[in-house]
């Protein structure tokens, strides 16, 4: 069954989630207080709202209830943010994505029941700060503290191996759970597949393998 989602407050990051995710093919609910806003984004969702995100009355009657996800983006807003949290998932959204703008905010809205919280402008310059380090980081996402996925170019050494005789596992402790070329993206490939240039690897594993990987040629 197809996802639907709730995008709360619109600037330059609940924007670009909000439209994302339509042009992905689900169901969006954009709210915003701005009207121009929400005019603008109004053949770019499914439905955009202009209301107040910390009224439960409003929130209740646009059926905010019956989305699956709830993405709150007005960070700069801690009062609201903290409200809006609260609000949807009392009314039943099972998982609830969060903008904040500290560790302190962050904290906070995980403890009134955030399932999620994301910091758009860190993680943005941590993966800029990855690709400048590296020429060979096409992109870069922290999971956790410790690990990571990142895109990697093919490094010249293992042009035309196939996958199972290059050490991957044995010297770097990394997996590779995906390559990347211009047809796409091959989720689990075969170990007998061939490498070839221009390729991309995806994998995952500690922060400090991959950037010893990095170093490579």
């Amino acid at each position: 069954m197809k996802r639907s989602f709730i995008v709360v407050g619109c600037g330059r990051f609940g924007y670009s989630v909000a439209t994302r995710l339509f042009e992905m093919g689900y169901d969006v609910m954009a709210i915003d207080n701005d009207e121009e806003t929400v005019q603008d984004l109004s053949d770019k969702v499914t439905y955009s709202v202009q209301a107040d995100a910390t009224d439960a009355t409003a929130l209740s009657e646009l059926g905010v209830q019956n989305f699956d996800v709830a993405v709150i983006s007005i960070a700069s807003d801690v009062q609201s943010s903290i409200l809006a949290t609260i609000l949807v998932k009392e009314m039943g959204v099972n998982y609830v994505v969060c903008k904040a703008k500290d560790n302190l905010q962050a904290k906070v809205l995980y403890k009134i029941g955030a399932d999620k919280v994301v910091f758009p402008e860190k993680d943005m310059g941590i993966k800029v700060a990855n690709s400048l380090i590296s020429k060979n980081v096409v992109d870069y996402f922290d999971i956790d503290s410790d690990y990571a996925i990142a895109e990697i170019k093919l490094p010249s050494s293992y042009f035309d191996k196939k996958i199972k005789d290059i050490p991957l596992r044995q010297t770097y402790d990394l997996n590779i759970v995906g390559i990347k070329d211009e047809e796409g993206i091959r989720f689990n490939p075969d170990a007998k597949k061939v490498l070839k240039e221009g390729e991309v690897l995806i994998v995952i594993g500690t922060r400090d393998m991959i950037q010893k990987f990095e170093e490579i040629e």
